[in-house]
């Protein structure tokens, strides 16, 4: 598994919906649900017999875990670009209305 190449504590979240599903239903819409607490093991089931489910979005969970392993907050750019990375046109950019063939 994964969190035999990691160093430190992991902590893993299953979803009970797919990325797409998570990423689009905010948390305030209290759907779906999510697992955390498993007992740390190589099969999913065995991890997941001891996983204890919690209602709602991951969300919220995720961003309290960010905010105790993130740096100081700091403001965003007031504009794109910089003396390095120039901005190259205005959001979102031409390639996002380019048709895929």
């Amino acid at each position: 598994m994964t969190r035999h190449l990691l160093g430190g504590e992991a902590t893993f979240v299953l979803g009970a919906s797919g990325h797409i599903a998570g990423v689009i239903n905010p948390p305030a819409k209290k759907k779906r649900n999510y697992w955390i607490e498993g007992t740390a093991s190589d099969e999913a089931d065995e991890w997941l017999a001891g996983a204890r489910s919690v209602p709602g979005s991951w969300w919220p969970h995720w961003t309290g875990w960010l905010a105790n392993h993130a740096g100081e907050r700091i403001a965003a750019p007031v504009q794109a670009g910089n003396a390095d990375y120039p901005a190259i046109e205005p959001a979102p950019g031409r390639y996002v209305k380019e048709k895929s063939e």
